[in-house]
C-alpha cells in the first residue's frame, strides 16, 4: 500500500493526468461556474472537475480513480511519468 498522500496535487497537474488516460474536455469552465466536464468513450458519464479549487480536493482525487478504476499505485506511477 502506498504511503503517499492524494493530497496536494495541482489542477495542472491533474489536468495532464485526465488528458494522459485518454479522457477529453467536453465542457470548460468558461463563463458561469468553476468545473470542467471530462470523459472518453466507455465512461458511464463524465466526470467534473472543480476549477475553482487548487490543489485539487483529496476526495475528488479518490472519487475519479475510483470511476476509472485506477489504484494508487498505478496513479503515482501515471503521475511520475508527466
Amino acid at each position: 500500500m502506498s504511503t503517499r498522500k492524494l493530497s496536494n496535487i495541482s489542477l495542472k497537474k491533474f489536468r495532464r493526468f485526465l488528458l494522459s488516460q485518454g479522457l477529453n474536455i467536453i465542457k470548460d469552465s468558461k463563463g458561469r461556474g468553476g468545473h470542467e466536464k471530462w470523459s472518453k468513450a466507455g465512461l458511464d458519464r463524465p466526470i467534473t472537475i472543480q476549477t475553482h479549487i487548487d490543489p485539487v480536493p483529496e476526495f475528488i482525487v479518490k472519487q475519479v480513480l475510483r470511476h476509472l478504476k485506477i489504484d494508487r499505485e498505478k496513479f503515482f506511477e501515471e503521475m511520475s511519468k508527466l
